[in-house]
C-alpha cells in the first residue's frame, strides 16, 4: 500500500526541481578584449539534467563563455549565473558547484595521479575522499596508473585523469571543453559512455566539441554561436529537421523522360536525385514530380545531419 510519506517524497522531488535554479543562465552577456567583441549580448538558459552542446567555429566565443563560467575571465557586462549565483560575485561558491575539463592537457609536475586527486579533494574540504577517488579511477580505467606521475601518462590517460579531477567533488554541473580532441576512437567511445552514465545520474553537462556527429548523438539541445552571437538554439533533432533537407535517390531500371521540378537536382538514365524539406514525406514528393513507380528499382533516403544544419546556420549568419 502506498503511504502518505511516499507521496510526499515524490511530490517533494518535483517541487525541488520546479524551483531549482538553472545550472547555467546567461543574461545579455558581453565580453570585450579591447576593441574585439568576443561575446555579443548572448542570453540562454540551460535546463537541469540536460546535455547542452555549445557549438561554433574557432573564434566564435565558446572559450570566452567557458572562461567566464569558470571565473577565469570577468564579463564586460551582463550576467553569468550557475545555479542562480552570479559567477562574478561569488567565485568560490560557484566553483564548488561545477567540474571543468579543459581542452589543454595540464601538467602537474612530479605528483602522482592519486596525490593530485587527494590535493584537489582538499580544495573542496573533502579530507577523506578515498571512496570517490577509487570509484573514478576504476570507472575511467586509470586505477593501475594511480601511482604514476602525471608527466608519465599518455595523452589519452591524461584526458581520463582530467575528467576524474573535475568530478572528484561530485559536482552537479560538468563543463567539457573539447574533451575528446586528439584521442583514439576506443577512448572516445568509453568517455562518452561514462558521460551518458553521469547524465543519467543527474549531472548537467555543457559540451563544446568540433565532432558534430558526437554532439548529435549526445546533446539534448544545441546552441550554435558565430562571431560572438547566438545564431540558433533548440532541440538537436528539431534543429536538424528545420535546417536541413532530405536527399532522395531513385535508382532506375528503365530511363524516364526529363522531370521538371525544383526538387529534382540531377537526373540520368540510371538515377534521379531529389532534395526535399525535412518535413516532406516521400509520397508527397512522388505526387509532385509525377515519377512512374514502374521504372524504379530502388530508393535510398539520406536524412540531414547536425553538421549540415551547423553549416547552414553559419552560411545564413
Amino acid at each position: 500500500m502506498l503511504t502518505h510519506s511516499f507521496f510526499n517524497k515524490i511530490i517533494g522531488k518535483y517541487v525541488i526541481r520546479l524551483f531549482m535554479p538553472s545550472p547555467i543562465l546567461l543574461n545579455h552577456l558581453v565580453k570585450n578584449y579591447g576593441k574585439v567583441q568576443a561575446v555579443q549580448d548572448i542570453s540562454f538558459e540551460m535546463k537541469e539534467g540536460e546535455v547542452l552542446g555549445l557549438l561554433g567555429p574557432n573564434g566564435a566565443g565558446k572559450t570566452s563563455i567557458i572562461s567566464i563560467l569558470t571565473s577565469l575571465e570577468k564579463p564586460t557586462s551582463g550576467e553569468a549565473k550557475i545555479f542562480g549565483i552570479d559567477v562574478a560575485l561569488e567565485e568560490k561558491q560557484t566553483k564548488a558547484s561545477l567540474g571543468f575539463v579543459p581542452q589543454e592537457l595540464v601538467s602537474h609536475g612530479f605528483f602522482t595521479v592519486e596525490e593530485v586527486l587527494r590535493f584537489h579533494s582538499g580544495y573542496f574540504g573533502l579530507a577523506d575522499n578515498k571512496a570517490q577517488i577509487d570509484y573514478l579511477l576504476n570507472k575511467l580505467g586509470i586505477y593501475i596508473h594511480k601511482d604514476k606521475k602525471i608527466r608519465e601518462l599518455s595523452g589519452g590517460m591524461k584526458r581520463r585523469f582530467l575528467i576524474a579531477k573535475a568530478l572528484v567533488h561530485r559536482p552537479k554541473l560538468l563543463l567539457l571543453d573539447e574533451p575528446t580532441a586528439g584521442v583514439d576512437i576506443e577512448l572516445r567511445n568509453s568517455l562518452w559512455e561514462f558521460v551518458r552514465e553521469l547524465n543519467n545520474q543527474g549531472t548537467s553537462i555543457l559540451l563544446t566539441t568540433h565532432y558534430l556527429e558526437e554532439a548529435e548523438k549526445l546533446c539534448d539541445r544545441v546552441a550554435i554561436i558565430h562571431l560572438g552571437k547566438l545564431r540558433q538554439m533548440g532541440k538537436t533533432a528539431e534543429l536538424v529537421k528545420n535546417m536541413t533537407q532530405r536527399q532522395i535517390v531513385f535508382q532506375l531500371h528503365t530511363p524516364t523522360s526529363s522531370l521538371q521540378s525544383p526538387y529534382v537536382k540531377s537526373q540520368s538514365d540510371k538515377q534521379i536525385i531529389c532534395q526535399i524539406p525535412a518535413g516532406m514525406e516521400l509520397g508527397e514528393l512522388m505526387g509532385k514530380i509525377h515519377l512512374d513507380t514502374k521504372v524504379i528499382s530502388d530508393i535510398r533516403i539520406k536524412e540531414g545531419t547536425l553538421e549540415e544544419a551547423f553549416l547552414n546556420v553559419l552560411s545564413e549568419a
